[in-house]
C-alpha cells in the first residue's frame, strides 16, 4: 500500500478541493483528512484521565484482583 500525502485548505464554507494528478487512473481512492487544531487535540490531564476511563481497553483495572500494591508498598522517590 503506497500513501500520498496531499495539502489543501477548506473554503468559507468548509468544503476541501483536491485538484492533485496522483499518478493512478480508474482506482478507487481513500481519503485521509486530519485537522490540526492543536487546542482541541490536546487534552488536559484531567481530560485524559476522564476519557480513558471510557475505553473499554481499560477495563480490567476495574478489577479488585489489579489492586496489589498499598501505600506502605515501596520507599519514597525524590528527585
Amino acid at each position: 500500500m503506497k500513501a500520498i500525502e496531499l495539502h489543501s485548505k477548506t473554503d468559507e464554507n468548509g468544503r476541501v478541493k483536491i485538484d492533485q494528478e496522483t499518478g493512478y487512473e480508474n482506482k478507487n481512492v481513500r481519503v485521509l483528512i486530519l485537522v490540526d487544531d492543536s487546542e482541541e487535540s490536546v487534552l488536559s490531564e484531567a481530560g485524559w484521565f476522564a476519557s480513558t476511563v471510557k475505553i473499554p481497553s481499560f477495563d480490567f483495572l476495574k478489577d479488585d484482583k489489579q489492586n496489589i500494591y498499598t501505600i506502605s508498598d515501596g520507599e519514597p522517590f525524590e528527585d
